[in-house]
């Protein structure tokens, strides 16, 4: 594919890696205070701390990124745990349909479950052989790549699975429910 067909529509491409968020960067002195949560819509909530997050298997992945300001970043390599392998400790209720990430501070955003469950996203905690930095999302942050970038929580610490879409903080504010980087999906103002 060339490198035309990779940039969406009103993009740019970056070689650097832009730092964008709303509100304070989470920092993490005691990592045994962090843990990852699953709740919602699950015949039994789960809860994965930081030393048993690090000894699952992890992967590579490839892929291009879009944030909703414009700029593209192609060929990432990402290293984390893949969502199958969280989902092999969860078990869904038929009515789950729906998953909204809580990261810090309250912040939020919301999925289809079919682009969670994708192969395809993952829950990063390397970017192009390095640790994350606390400004792009340490210590665990979910990807999802082929939607725009706010879709890809930093500082994940919950999974809620549910049967109705709820917007989460930037779809709350303006921005596209869904957020396909192809079709300009950026905002929602109606």
């Amino acid at each position: 594919m060339s490198i035309d067909n990779r940039i969406p529509p009103g993009q740019t491409l970056t070689q650097g890696f832009p730092v964008l968020h709303y509100g304070d960067v989470a920092y993490y002195r005691d990592m045994s205070k962090w843990d990852l949560r699953i709740f919602g819509l699950v015949e039994q909530e789960v809860g994965i701390s930081y030393k048993e997050f690090m000894a699952l298997p992890m992967r590579e992945y490839h892929n291009d990124i879009h944030c909703v300001t414009t700029w593209s970043k192609l060929d990432n390599v990402w290293e984390g745990v893949p969502v199958s392998t969280i989902m092999q400790r969860v078990k869904l209720k038929p009515e789950a349909k729906f998953v909204m990430l809580h990261a810090e501070h309250g912040w939020t955003t919301n999925l289809p479950i079919e682009d969670f469950l994708r192969e395809t996203s993952l829950f990063a905690i390397k970017h192009n052989g390095e640790i994350l930095s606390p400004e792009h999302g340490y210590p665990v942050r979910m990807v999802v790549p082929h939607l725009y970038f706010w879709k890809s929580a930093k500082w994940l610490r919950g999974i809620e699975f549910m049967a109705k879409n709820k917007p989460g903080f930037w779809e709350k504010n303006g921005y596209h429910m869904y957020g396909d980087p192809f079709k300009e999906e950026r905002y929602d103002f109606d």
